[in-house]
């Protein structure tokens, strides 16, 4: 009875804490003398005389260190008391962060302008540098905030004129008051009553956050459409002086059909009009454009692409993602797996993906160099089934880029690993699928296809080629292409040969499956064994040219124009030549092999104001210098196979098609 009297009462508390936050004064005199008539106590609110002086304290210490320049104990106390998703998502959080470090760094330059005090500004461009390089790094590519990027690099800012409004009187009095709007809005949120934060949190949760999430983008859509307005006025403007130059160069052809002389002042004053929008005017002026080609020239350049700037994702605090990588949760593990791997399939083929890989090299996500027992790889070992699929993932994304194969093929332990987890998995599981593939883009090069053989990886893609019917298609087709790489080695044709019979009726059966894709890695695999005597004479005894024979009659010339060349090699009476795979170079052309199959039915989806992705990564992980470039090795591509034969080199299906 003591507890439900004490619930009530607690219950009765929150009604008055809502009704006092609203200001309902006459509804509190009423409830008051209700609950005095019916004998009810009703709990003062708890803590939220305590809470709001602690709100008031930090807001005036935030304040306090702003006037005085005091930037550690400001961020120190930024860094403790503004929540980690208001400063990750909010735009405003970020502009106003980005310009309360431009006032720290400046400070030094405001409030001692005569003697102007360069120890302690050069100690805060240093800061400011970092920042830049870290949590700055986000707005780089802001048109608002691109000329604050420069500012570790003048020597005196106070002179320089895109950095005059930084001095003027009015700035840090707008700056403090932006600062002031913000703070009382976020540090607000103790003072809600319990019951409004109940109700927000049990049913108005998904709201407001859609609706956020909609205000964020009309925002963005409103900047894209003012953005595209001015372009489209600037189209018409030139469009129209570029018809009045027209109609005027089109009286001239006639003029001169007449035998009237173009005079050089006419062309150097028509091509001045032409170029002045595009260039400086000196620069107009300066050139010469009754030279030859001059003209002509500049034009063509000026509609020539060019290149984009890519920005550089954030560096990360890589010994902190491979520790929690090890020890944290499940469910921590699996979000960090995804991130990493977004980083690799969603950044910008070229220069920004190369950088993310090269980072996670340098910095041994996966743990080659590692002298620790447990490392990245071994949660292919995890009991949790998503953990090891989201492991797979991501090792099949760094086998997708070339320099992601060496890396892998360095780790001794990989292939094993791998190969174990194979074997292990259900068929129908995307772990098993993901490690297939990667295993397929590593059999690009020797040294893997070599420790593939001897792990007996071709008994067992045989065994599972043999029941076609329950692999998917993409399955099917890394593993027909998987096969046929191994069977090119001399290792691997000896290894078909020990069960000639088996491994003949497997590829024989599959040139007749209906996916078509799997033809050429078939042909490919049976065109490679047949160069064995004893394998040709055991396909005679089983009438494999006959069955050839049906296949030809399809009308797919290419198709036809393959078998032919493998009943040719199984009519040939050559002997099996000397191993040469010890003669033989690299396989692996330097191609990147990405897909979307990578990022295929993500099971793992963020729970309610959880963070994932690049924003789990920029807000907890952030380094320092972590991305270190290295420049990338020319891609030799392999000459083109001749579509009238069977394959004979290693291929993976996404470079055939690519090649195709």
């Amino acid at each position: 009875m003591g507890d439900i009297l004490a619930t009530e009462a607690d219950l009765l508390g929150m009604i008055k804490e809502y009704l006092n936050f609203d200001e309902f004064e006459e509804t509190i005199q009423t409830f008051d003398k209700e609950c005095k008539t019916k004998g009810k106590l009703v709990s003062k609110p708890r803590g939220s005389a305590l809470r709001d002086s602690k709100t008031r304290v930090i807001q005036e210490d935030l304040l306090s260190s702003f006037d005085d320049g005091d930037h550690k104990v400001f961020f120190d106390l930024w860094a403790e008391n503004i929540p980690s998703a208001v400063k990750g998502s909010s735009d405003e959080a970020q502009n106003l962060e980005f310009y309360l470090h431009i006032h720290f760094t400046v400070y030094p330059l405001r409030t001692h302008p005569s003697r102007q005090d360069r120890a302690e500004f050069e100690e805060r461009i240093f800061l400011f540098k970092q920042y830049l390089e870290t949590r700055g790094s986000a707005l780089s590519q802001t048109t608002e905030f691109l000329s604050y990027y420069a500012l570790p690099f003048v020597p005196n800012p106070t002179i320089h004129p895109s950095f005059k409004d930084l001095f003027q009187d009015s700035w840090m009095p707008q700056l403090k008051d932006k600062l002031e709007k913000f703070l009382s809005v976020t540090l607000k949120s103790s003072k809600i009553p319990r019951l409004l934060t109940l109700y927000v949190s049990f049913f108005c949760a998904s709201s407001i956050e859609a609706m956020q999430q909609l205000q964020l983008q009309l925002a963005e859509s409103e900047r894209r459409i003012s953005s595209y307005v001015r372009k489209c006025n600037k189209v018409k403007t030139d469009y129209h002086n570029l018809i009045g130059i027209t109609a005027e160069l089109v009286d001239s052809l006639e003029a001169t059909v007449s035998g009237k002389m173009i005079s050089p002042e006419y062309l150097q004053s028509v091509c001045v009009r032409l170029f002045s929008s595009q260039m400086r005017q000196s620069a107009v002026q300066s050139t010469d454009f009754t030279r030859p080609g001059t003209a002509s020239s500049m034009l063509r350049a000026s509609i020539a692409l060019q290149p984009k700037e890519v920005p550089m994702l954030p560096s990360l605090d890589y010994d902190k993602l491979k520790n929690d990588l090890v020890v944290g949760s499940d469910r921590l593990k699996c979000l960090l797996l995804q991130a990493l791997r977004w980083r690799i399939t969603r950044s910008l083929p070229g220069e920004q993906r190369d950088t993310v890989l090269q980072a996670y090299i340098s910095n041994d996500l996966l743990g080659r160099y590692s002298t620790n027992t447990k490392t990245v790889l071994h949660l292919m070992k995890s009991a949790n089934e998503v953990v090891r699929q989201y492991t797979a993932r991501l090792i099949n994304a760094f086998a997708s880029l070339a320099e992601g194969r060496i890396y892998l093929s360095q780790i001794p332990v990989l292939l094993k690993l791998l190969t174990k987890t194979l074997r292990r998995e259900e068929k129908d599981s995307m772990t098993r699928e993901n490690v297939l593939v990667a295993l397929q883009k590593l059999s690009l090069r020797r040294s893997q296809q070599t420790a593939m053989i001897e792990d007996d990886l071709i008994g067992w893609l045989v065994d599972e080629l043999q029941d076609s019917d329950c692999l998917s298609d993409y399955t099917l087709e890394y593993s027909a292409a998987l096969l046929m790489n191994l069977c090119l080695r001399t290792k691997g044709k000896r290894k078909c040969a020990e069960s000639a019979k088996h491994v003949l009726k497997v590829l024989t059966d599959l040139l007749g499956h209906e996916n078509h894709e799997i033809r050429p890695y078939v042909n490919g695999a049976l065109y490679s064994i047949l160069c064995i005597p004893s394998v040709r004479q055991e396909a005679k005894e089983m009438s494999v040219e006959e069955i050839l024979r049906c296949y030809n009659r399809e009308e797919n010339p290419d198709l036809n124009r393959q078998i032919e060349f493998i009943i040719k090699q199984l009519n040939s009476g050559d002997e099996e030549g000397p191993e040469s795979d010890d003669e033989e170079e690299e396989d692996d052309n330097d191609e990147d092999l990405m897909e979307i199959e990578l990022d295929k039915e993500e099971i793992l989806q963020p729970q309610q104001r959880e963070l994932s992705g690049e924003t789990l990564l920029t807000t907890e992980y952030l380094g320092i210098m972590t991305n270190m470039m290295k420049v990338k090795r020319k891609s030799t591509p392999l000459a083109c196979p001749n579509v009238d034969e069977p394959l004979q080199r290693p291929v993976t299906p996404s470079s055939h098609r690519n090649a195709g």
